[in-house]
């Protein structure tokens, strides 16, 4: 049933992406106007997801299709919600930055990402994926670097891949079913198409081991490009999974995978957003778990911990995007006592490590515990157990690591150039680690917004989760300690599963270049042995022609005009008497001739 008036937050993006490119140079240059601009979206997002009522808009025929742009509910206002903020938070941090294809690039993003939230069926869910994976590929080639190029070209292959697998998945639904419905899919009557359309959902997840192409990517995108990338990408897919994919095992697994991986990969890295990176795929483990354990409390708690992660890992991409806008670089063995230069980027920093970390008053340690607990209390002993080892790894990592060799690393003071930074930047990590604090301190802020009802709600300030979070980071802290010597960052890129990427490349190159290779080696013997030998004798023979054929013209012309003009020099010898006598001469002739003929 359609209702009231809706302002889809995607409309507001693709406008400002149409309207950049052609105000007036003079006036673009101003940051005051190019800031204003840029939030006008964000602010007409948040403006429509806060006062919409729940109900279905934007319904439009396209392909002899019913698309609906609109599907309004708990699930999507919560998403709709923390990408307007993300959004809102990414313009004022990137409003520096005056290339206009920044803002263009990251307006298409947004709005794909906010297309797929409120989509009401697959083929709009769809045209939005795209959409965001165009403009996501862009945000990283908006870094121009070499790195970034290629970079952009295999996460776009990535995605075209895992687009492929969506596309398959809901035409083969269409041909089943005669609809592009996107509902809830029961895991006991899945069939094939519902396979793909998971398969390609999970590539956006980076759900391992489709996730290589985000630790690749990300480090490489544009610093004010990769805070909307951290955020949408990886989310969207969340929200796509926990619509139609809620309670199916094979997601359970995986995601706990997904977060113990992640963190051990982490532990490793050296580039710092590289170590963000793999974080990314770590904490949306527990959101996948989440989802694919089921229960109301799991469920609601990936929902949280999707929006709690949005804005620390948001807030952690701003503060190693800071260091490298401040030094020119993110590699850990290369930083060090930065606390002095960048002492705000340092706390702002702190505050989404301790987030991520799970530590009390912060808004991780609300989202995170929900879903431990949730596993716990479905009796999934083990998957909470992988979920509570990830979160030590999480603490050592970006809790302890990262800030211990950017800012301090044993050094009293970092010596290179610090290039100050822009307000905006500022401004924009302040806002996000407020978030995190009040979220933190008041849940109600996040849990008001949860979309599933529960017969008890869960209160996370209780002593012994308290307790046991303490102790958590304390033996994580300890760890570190002890293994100091060992994660001690090293200039090296470490590789997982593209190992095996590489291979099959390798492999199919080798069995598409084997047989060319072969046949080019035969051609080749062929045209030594027939070829070449027809072309000299060919080449011989044009030789003769032209030494016996045009030579012998060219050359008896040349010789007679020679002997005429000797013979007329001798004609001339610069004496009257001798041309009155030849003119007689030619005269007595020319009459015998005319007598004679005449």
């Amino acid at each position: 049933m359609e209702t009231s008036m809706f302002i889809h937050p995607s409309m507001a993006f693709l406008a400002l992406a149409l309207v950049v490119p052609f105000v007036p140079k003079a006036l673009w240059m101003s940051k005051a106007f190019r800031g204003t601009l840029a939030l006008l979206a964000p602010l007409i997002a948040l403006y429509s997801i806060f006062t919409v009522e729940p109900g279905t808009y934007g319904a439009l025929e396209y392909l002899d299709q019913a698309l609906v742009l609109g599907r309004v509910d708990k699930l999507s206002i919560v998403f709709g919600q923390v990408f307007a903020v993300i959004a809102f938070i990414g313009a004022i941090y990137g409003m520096h930055v005056e290339d206009r294809g920044h803002y263009v690039c990251g307006s298409l993003y947004v709005a794909g990402g906010f297309g797929c939230v409120f989509a009401g069926d697959l083929l709009t869910v769809f045209l939005f994926w795209e959409l965001m994976s165009i403009g996501s590929t862009f945000l990283i080639w908006q870094a121009r670097t070499e790195e970034s190029v290629g970079a952009g070209f295999r996460y776009f292959v990535y995605h075209t891949v895992g687009g492929l697998f969506l596309l398959g998945g809901l035409l083969l639904k269409y041909k089943a079913t005669g609809s592009f419905a996107f509902n809830a899919v029961d895991p006991s009557g899945a069939h094939l198409y519902d396979w793909l359309i998971l398969l390609g959902f999970c590539v956006n997840a980076a759900v391992v081991p489709l996730h290589a192409w985000l630790p690749d990517a990300y480090p490489r995108a544009s610093i004010a490009g990769a805070v909307y990338m951290c955020a949408f990408t990886t989310k969207t897919a969340v929200y796509v999974l926990a619509r139609g994919y809620a309670g199916w095992e094979v997601l359970a697994i995986a995601g706990t995978c997904m977060a113990v991986f992640g963190v051990l990969y982490a532990c490793i890295e050296n580039n710092a957003r590289r170590i963000l990176s793999y974080h990314i795929v770590s904490q949306v483990g527990y959101m996948v778990a989440g989802i694919g354990i089921g229960t109301a409390m799991t469920l609601n708690g990936a929902v949280a911990h999707a929006y709690a992660h949005i804005l620390y890992k948001g807030l952690l991409f701003m503060g190693t995007g800071a260091i490298l806008y401040s030094v020119g670089t993110a590699k850990l063995d290369k930083l060090g006592g930065l606390a002095y230069k960048l002492p705000w980027v340092m706390v702002l920093y702190m505050i989404a490590a301790l987030s991520i970390s799970g530590m009390p008053l912060f808004n991780g340690f609300i989202s995170k515990t929900m879903t431990i607990a949730g596993a716990a209390e479905a009796h999934r002993t083990i998957l909470a157990l992988g979920m509570e080892i990830a979160a030590v790894g999480t603490f050592i990592s970006v809790g302890i690591k990262l800030p211990y060799f950017a800012f301090w690393g044993g050094k009293k003071e970092y010596v290179g150039e610090v290039k100050p930074l822009p307000v905006n930047m500022y401004v924009g990590m302040a806002i996000c680690g407020l978030l995190c604090i009040a979220q933190g301190v008041y849940p109600h802020m996040l849990y008001q917004y949860l979309p599933f009802p529960v017969e008890h709600a869960f209160e996370p300030w209780h002593l012994d989760k308290v307790i046991n979070s303490g102790l958590l980071l304390g033996f994580s802290g300890l760890a570190f300690y002890l293994t100091r010597e060992i994660i001690t960052p090293h200039a090296k890129l470490n590789l997982d599963f593209d190992i095996f990427y590489r291979l099959i490349g390798t492999t199919l190159m080798r069995v598409v270049c084997w047989p060319i290779s072969k046949v080019d080696d035969v051609w080749t013997e062929v045209y030594n042995t027939v070829g070449l030998r027809s072309l000299i004798g060919m080449g011989d023979g044009t030789s003769w022609f032209d030494k016996k054929g045009i030579d012998t013209v060219v050359d008896g012309s040349a010789y007679t005009v020679r002997n005429i003009g000797r013979a007329g020099a001798k004609v001339q010898t610069a004496n009257l008497q001798d041309y009155l006598a030849l003119a007689a001469v030619l005269g007595l002739g020319i009459f015998a001739l005319v007598w004679y003929f005449g």
